[in-house]
Formats: C-alpha cells, sequence, structure tokens
C-alpha cells in the first residue's frame, strides 16, 4: 500500500470486491494505533481490516488511516449492562426500535450528530458510500429508535459470523442511542455473536458494560472466533452477514422487563 498523503482514499488503488483480500502489516508488530496509510474503502478492504482487527479512522483532512487500537474496547455477552433506568425506558416503551430498517438515516445521523470537543466529523462521504455499500452487500446493519414514527437514535456495524465491530451511534432524544444499541446487543449476543468491538473507550459503552483488552488479546480473541466460522461456503456467507436475524421490529418491554 503507497503512503499517499492526499485527502481520502486513492483513486489509482484497485477496487476490490467482497470476496477479495488484502493482507495489511500485522498489528500486533506495528507500534502505535495507525497500522497502514491509503488504499481504498472498497468492500474487500473493509472486510479484509475487520477480519485483521483493523478499521479506518481518520479526518476529512487526511488519506485513509487504517487504525488498531492497543487497548481495545470490548462487550462480552456476560458484561452487558442494562441499568434500572434504561429497564424503565424500556418497560415504559419509550422507543420503538427496529434492525436494519433505515441504515440510510442512521449514518447520516451519525455523520451530522454534534460531538462536543470535535471540530468535525470523520463520516466523510466516502465513509458514507462505503458502509451503505456494505449494508447493500448485507454485512453492515443498523439499529435504530423511533418516536411517533420519527428516527430519533441508532447504531450501526458490521457483522462477520460471531464477531461484530460497532461504528458509531447518534442520539436527537435522551437515551434513543442506548435503546438502540442495547436492543442490538441483546439479539446479536442470543443470536450467538461472542463480541461486540466497540473500538476505543466512552463513558457511555462504559455504562453499559464494555471494558478494555490488550490489543493482543483482542487480535487472539478476533482469530479464535473468525476460526469458528461454518466449512460450508453457503451456510457461512449467510452466517457471516447475518446470522438469524434481519429486518425486525420490537417491543422492548418483553426483552427486558
Amino acid at each position: 500500500m503507497r503512503d499517499r498523503r492526499s485527502p481520502g482514499p486513492d483513486p489509482d488503488f484497485p477496487y476490490l470486491n467482497e470476496y477479495q483480500r488484502f493482507f495489511f502489516p500485522a498489528p500486533d508488530r506495528k507500534p502505535g494505533n495507525i497500522i497502514a496509510v491509503g488504499g481504498n474503502l472498497s468492500p474487500g478492504m473493509l472486510l479484509s481490516a475487520y477480519e485483521q482487527g483493523i478499521f479506518p479512522w481518520y479526518n476529512q483532512e487526511d488519506p485513509i488511516l487504517w487504525q488498531s487500537p492497543d487497548p481495545r474496547f470490548v462487550l462480552f455477552p456476560e458484561k452487558l449492562h442494562i441499568s434500572s433506568s434504561m429497564q424503565k425506558v424500556f418497560k415504559r416503551g419509550d422507543f420503538a426500535c427496529a434492525l436494519d430498517r433505515n441504515f440510510a438515516g442512521v449514518i447520516q445521523g451519525c455523520a451530522e450528530i454534534y460531538r462536543p470537543g470535535q471540530g468535525g466529523t470523520w463520516i466523510t462521504g466516502d465513509i458514507i458510500a462505503a458502509y451503505t455499500e456494505l449494508h447493500c452487500l448485507g454485512w453492515a446493519h443498523s439499529a435504530e429508535s423511533y418516536q411517533d414514527g420519527e428516527l430519533v437514535g441508532g447504531c450501526y456495524g458490521i457483522r462477520l459470523g460471531a464477531a461484530f465491530f460497532g461504528e458509531s451511534m447518534f442520539a436527537e432524544r435522551s437515551n434513543a442511542s442506548k435503546a438502540a444499541f442495547l436492543t442490538l446487543a441483546q439479539h446479536l449476543f442470543s443470536d450467538g455473536v461472542a463480541f461486540i468491538d466497540c473500538q476505543v473507550h466512552t463513558a457511555h459503552l462504559q455504562s453499559l458494560g464494555a471494558e478494555e483488552i490488550s490489543r493482543r488479546d483482542f487480535l487472539r480473541l478476533l482469530r479464535k472466533t473468525l476460526a469458528s466460522r461454518g466449512r460450508d461456503p453457503v451456510l457461512r456467507d449467510t452466517q457471516d452477514r447475518r446470522g438469524n436475524w434481519g429486518n425486525h421490529s420490537f417491543t422492548n418491554q418483553g426483552l427486558y422487563g
């Protein structure tokens, strides 16, 4: 991969479809969080990165920076925490939650929401286009919270078999992103997902049970998890993309109360 310093994806880098792969430098042999610079956001590049414990994270004025943080922030099924206040939110039915109903609205909401201390968003037009393409291919998924039919919060990420990689979340109403994330987590874990990668520490996700582990331990966990995928190519492909859940709506009172 050429160390290209102009912003965004490299137009000269070859497009990789979802069945093609690129080998990044091994994260556990690189100092710091940035593993590589350049390339593009084609499906094969993104899927290659997640399979190797790497994801794109860069500012609009930067080239693509491929990162693998140390430590890594991860949520395990047994650590998922639903506070008493969130249990009341679900019991009252404050939000109608759904999966994969409005991916475009969720990623746009994540791009536009104001985040204190940040001068802009890393979710650029290139990022939106790339992850929307992955969603159309069945790899990227969203969870949404609605009030009176209006999208008021949500989150999105990538599923690879028993691993889920969370990317971003937004809320226009108090607790809306938590409701969407907890609904997503509940269904991922009930469908056999071993962990949700939350990337880097946030107090928001720590309150839901996420914890830091070393990058070395994360990479070991990731390799073990991905190695457990089925051998049948057709079945494995379906499990990789979706597992057993698709476009569903939920009444949260039955899930958490």
